[in-house]
């Protein structure tokens, strides 16, 4: 009997997937979204980066920094499922559109303010409401605008190119912003001599009204330009919310993701830090270093995901409960360590196994959903792990009171084996696939 993985991965498959890529980047629509998401993605790493510095300048009090990053979040998190009624009334393209200029003008307007050395705490706090604002409805139009301007066979591939340079961009932003700010005046004493944060604010402008421009390049395809009846905000919100729980498979799975995200989420957050800080020589350089390495093992799992968009342990399904049961028992042994080096041999292949995942379970939904509720079922599916971020963190804060960082790994990786055996024993996630039946069903031969 042959094994799954070595029927998807046969003498046809790279060249199959060969052909895949070379059509995709021959795609007018495809290459005006790469270069424009590129370009805004690196912007923003440029704000993440300039943003704590602004605020410690202006306040030197990490309270008031952290309520800035919470203004940040909030707003985002209230009005996601807002944000995708919205993008499903008036598609995609258009809202991010409006977003990526809104954006330009509001962190425009910041980069003035700072280079004027006119900024005033409240000033950012106004505006980082306003920026949260935003990113509630570019969310949703970003992650729904794929299916709108690509054939469906090229939506792997797409994904996997456009997650891996996400993540690409989020390690080389943040040396590239720090080197830019360095360089004029991060250290200087008083605002008006740090030009170089103002800099870093106009770059990720520029990004924004840039890829705004690539973006009107983008031609949707004629099935997504379909008028969608009127209705109201709050009822379209309710009927994504229905044909989703409706949906046994994809209300599987997004429970299932749920509960793992919670057992994941606190310990990577929390207690990694407390690791790092405690047993593992290095202190803060070993923390980057970790989740560098965990960064790093995400990118070549997406990049691989769009390079082999067929490899399957048999189903998806399956390849989701396996790759869950690995990182059960990564987290088994993961608080006992003592040095960088076997942190990183842990990290960075469970990195490289759930970025693979990622992107295939984001293109599986993009392609399960109604193409008229993309935008909200997207919208319901990062509320759910948006909701869990902080509820997990302050989990694993009051947990770690009561245990060490190693009992609290090992504790949330019994429950990661436990979520995979009830997944797989008594719900229908093993059997969730896509592919053809005809190619599933020979993969099993």
């Amino acid at each position: 009997m042959k094994s799954a993985a070595a029927a998807v991965a046969g003498p046809a498959a790279p060249a199959a997937a060969k052909d895949a890529r070379r059509a995709l980047f021959a795609n007018a629509n495809f290459r005006w979204l790469l270069g424009g998401g590129a370009l805004s993605m690196l912007g923003d790493q440029f704000t993440l980066i300039a943003l704590p510095w602004l605020v410690l300048k202006l306040s030197n009090d990490t309270l008031e920094l952290g309520l800035v990053l919470a203004i940040v979040g909030l707003p985002r998190a209230l009005f996601i499922l807002i944000g995708g009624a919205i993008v499903d009334r008036y598609s995609p393209k258009t809202v991010l559109m409006w977003t990526k200029l809104l954006n330009a003008g509001l962190i425009g307007l910041l980069a003035l303010l700072v280079w004027s050395s006119t900024v005033q705490l409240w000033m950012v706090y106004a505006l980082a409401l306003a920026i949260g604002l935003v990113t509630a409805f570019s969310f949703p139009a970003g992650s729904s605008i794929l299916p709108k301007t690509l054939p469906a066979e090229a939506l792997q591939t797409a994904n996997g190119a456009l997650m891996g340079l996400r993540q690409l961009t989020a390690l080389l932003g943040p040396l590239l912003a720090g080197l830019l700010i360095a360089a004029f005046g991060e250290q200087a004493a008083r605002l008006e001599n740090a030009r170089g944060l103002g800099l870093a604010f106009a770059f990720d402008a520029a990004t924004f009204a840039l890829s705004a421009w690539t973006l009107s390049k983008v031609r949707l395809l004629a099935s997504a330009k379909a008028p969608q009846e009127p209705q109201s905000v709050l009822a379209a919100v309710g009927e994504a919310i229905g044909t989703m729980w409706r949906d046994q498979e994809l209300r599987t799975l997004c429970l299932y993701f749920a509960a793992i995200a919670f057992f994941v989420g606190g310990p990577i957050q929390v207690a990694l830090p407390v690791l790092a800080s405690t047993q593992v020589a290095g202190g803060a350089a070993a923390l980057g270093l970790l989740l560098a390495g965990h960064g790093v093992g995400s990118l070549i799992g997406m990049l691989v995901a769009g390079m082999r968009p067929t490899w399957r342990l048999g189903t998806l399904g399956l390849t989701v409960l396996a790759i869950d049961g690995i990182a059960g028992l990564v987290f088994l042994p993961f608080g006992h360590i003592t040095a960088v080096w076997q942190g990183l041999a842990l990290l960075a292949p469970l990195g490289a196994l759930a970025g693979f995942v990622q992107v295939a379970v984001f293109t599986w939904m993009q392609k399960r959903v109604p193409p008229a509720m993309l935008g909200r079922a997207m919208s319901v599916f990062m509320f759910i792990f948006m909701g869990l971020a902080p509820l997990a963190a302050a989990a694993a804060g009051a947990a770690l009171r009561l245990m060490s960082p190693a009992a609290l790994f090992t504790a949330c990786g019994l429950a990661l084996l436990l979520i995979v055996l009830l997944g797989l024993t008594v719900t229908p996630i093993r059997r969730i696939n896509d592919r053809p039946a005809a190619e599933a069903g020979a993969a099993l031969v």
